[in-house]
């Protein structure tokens, strides 16, 4: 017969599955209107860490109206998008100070190597069509962790 009470042992096993059942790091945001390369790049993303929270977005509006709920830990950004496009987003998020610190990647098919794109938080570029999943892996690991 029980007491009634949880054990250390069944209070430590019940904070293991809901540390593993459960995302515990802020998620990480996809924005680009490309459903099937968005989907490549989350089950990435979901290869280095199945907990990990990953958020897509076809557009800007949504991911900047998602921001007040869900402060991202990394951004993949498609700059070329329908509506407001990568340019806005990043002059949007730079202007507040909780989210001008959050490290961007742009996915993209221009040629930005010219540009100063630091000042946007830019911490990388991956160029849609030379892209290698080890790649977004680094970005992963290196800003998540």
């Amino acid at each position: 017969m029980t007491s009634g009470k949880v054990t250390k042992t069944e209070q430590n096993q019940n904070e293991f599955r809901a540390r593993s059942e459960f995302p515990t790091k802020s998620p990480i945001f996809i924005i680009d209107d490309d459903e099937m390369f968005a989907d490549c790049i989350k089950k990435t993303i979901k290869k280095v860490d199945k907990n990990l929270e990953v958020i897509m977005f076809k557009n800007i509006i949504d991911a900047m109206n998602s921001l007040d709920e869900n402060l991202p830990s990394l951004i993949f950004l498609d700059i070329l998008l329908p509506g407001p496009d990568g340019f806005t987003f990043l002059n949007e998020i730079m202007s507040y100070p909780d989210t001008s610190k959050i490290p961007i990647i742009l996915i993209t098919s221009l040629n930005l190597e010219k540009f100063d794109l630091k000042v946007y938080g830019i911490k990388g570029i991956l160029k849609k069509d030379k892209m290698k999943p080890e790649e977004i892996k680094v970005y992963v690991e290196r800003y998540t962790n």
